[in-house]
């Protein structure tokens, strides 16, 4: 997760929990989290950058649409994350 914005770990989390989520998708997931609209504008650049991080993979459900799955290596930073979340939160 080194390197990664706050958004960007959201987007992780979200796309970890879904099944080959579309942008809209997430979108909408992350909208009621944060509890206000997100402009294509922010999504796509951050999809992209999960994606050239390897820690996300992009494919084509159709001509129009994307789906996003997490890859092994964003697994592992997002258990390595909640392993060092782990030392100052006791859940």
């Amino acid at each position: 997760m080194e390197g990664l914005t706050a958004f960007q770990r959201d987007l992780l989390y979200v796309i970890a929990d879904a099944d080959h989520p579309s942008g809209q998708d997430i979108k909408d997931e992350i909208e009621r989290y944060y509890s206000t609209e997100i402009n294509h504008g922010r999504l796509y650049p951050n999809l992209d950058t999960l994606v050239n991080k390897e820690l996300v993979e992009k494919g084509e459900l159709d001509r129009r649409t994307n789906y996003y799955a997490i890859t092994d290596e964003g697994n592992t930073a997002i258990q390595e994350r909640r392993e060092w979340e782990s030392q100052y939160v006791d859940l």
